[in-house]
């Protein structure tokens, strides 16, 4: 796993900001458009604004996402859009037709990027996160249903987001032992935390009612609301194949320890209610996908060190986690 190596500083965003130039020169883009980053954690992501026209260019890291799984998220995006009334941004394809645009990056690989439209709104305001999550828990449940029914393309790929991807050999965001503030006492309480964790997942199972394609990153941050267009899902750079609960302990990321996150699971449920079942043995499993989503985030932490999130929550979203795990394994949660 590659992630941008943000230690470099100025000198680091300058060379993206390059890649993400030459990339530009494949579109109908004036060679004197505006370039601004908009923010980098896993991808680089740009406003591009040319002649009063917005658009989106995501700068892809190394060694995440071939051009094949690219290609396979922009066509489930792009389904979304056609097929199942959910809100997600039009890919605009280069000058040839290509959606996925190769660029070279001297002294590096070279990078894969992907221009966007771009769609106004801001991420929901934290003054009103209860509201903000029966609305998400309905768009949740007609991407489910989408992806229950869709016909993938026979060249379809993804990962998975399963145990083996959070505590196998290779785990996809390094191990939670190598999370921020992991000692001794962490490290006992999450071992239990681990161990609950894979029991359930193990009973719960993977049939195609449980598991299927999701969005794997649903999180508020991930959502632009408009107050007459409605509401954009954005940033399906994680897509893949999961229980369909990891999209709510999703939608809750780093917020897990909320004092109104049972009133926000409520609404969620709510929502998704309105669309699709969830049978009550589901629903009692919502705090393990929460914990299961929270675990993987410690290692996306201490994986993450560079990226600002990453460093504002540090060990402190560990001991937080240690908590939030003992309440789980006593069944008070």
């Amino acid at each position: 796993m590659e992630v941008h190596d943000l230690s470099g500083g100025d000198a680091v965003l300058a060379r993206i900001e390059r890649v993400a130039r030459r990339a530009l020169r494949h579109y109908d883009v004036s060679p004197d458009a505006h370039v601004a980053l908009i923010n980098v954690s896993e991808n680089a992501t740009f406003l591009v604004s040319d002649a009063g026209a917005h658009t989106i260019l995501r700068v892809h890291r190394l060694g995440y996402h071939s051009a094949e799984a690219i290609g396979s998220e922009l066509d489930w995006l792009s389904a979304l859009r056609d097929e199942a009334g959910v809100r997600t941004p039009a890919v605009l394809p280069a000058r040839d037709g290509s959606r996925v645009v190769t660029v070279d990056d001297p002294g590096s690989a070279p990078r894969n990027c992907v221009m966007f439209e771009y769609v106004p709104g801001a991420e929901p305001s934290e003054d009103h996160l209860v509201e903000h999550f029966e609305p998400l828990g309905a768009i949740t449940a007609r991407m489910h249903l989408h992806a229950r029914r869709w016909a993938r393309p026979a060249a379809f790929t993804r990962f998975r987001w399963d145990d083996d991807a959070a505590f196998g050999p290779e785990p996809r965001w390094g191990r939670w032992q190598d999370g921020a503030g992991v000692d001794r006492e962490a490290r006992a309480v999450l071992s239990t935390l681990e161990r609950e964790l894979r029991d359930r997942l193990a009973r719960f199972g993977k049939g195609p009612e449980r598991f299927g394609l999701i969005h794997a990153d649903l999180r508020l941050a991930n959502l632009l609301v408009d107050g007459t267009a409605g509401t954009t899902v954005i940033d399906f750079d994680d897509c893949g194949l999961g229980w369909y609960l990891y999209d709510l302990g999703a939608a809750v990321s780093f917020i897990e320890h909320h004092p109104r996150v049972p009133q926000m699971v409520d609404s969620w449920v709510r929502g998704y209610r309105t669309v699709l079942d969830l049978p009550r043995d589901d629903e009692n499993e919502i705090w393990t996908f929460i914990m299961f989503r929270r675990l993987l985030l410690v290692a996306w932490i201490g994986s993450h060190s560079a990226v600002d999130v990453a460093r504002e929550l540090g060990a402190g979203y560990t001991r937080g986690s240690c908590e939030l795990a003992e309440r789980y394994l006593s069944g008070s949660l």
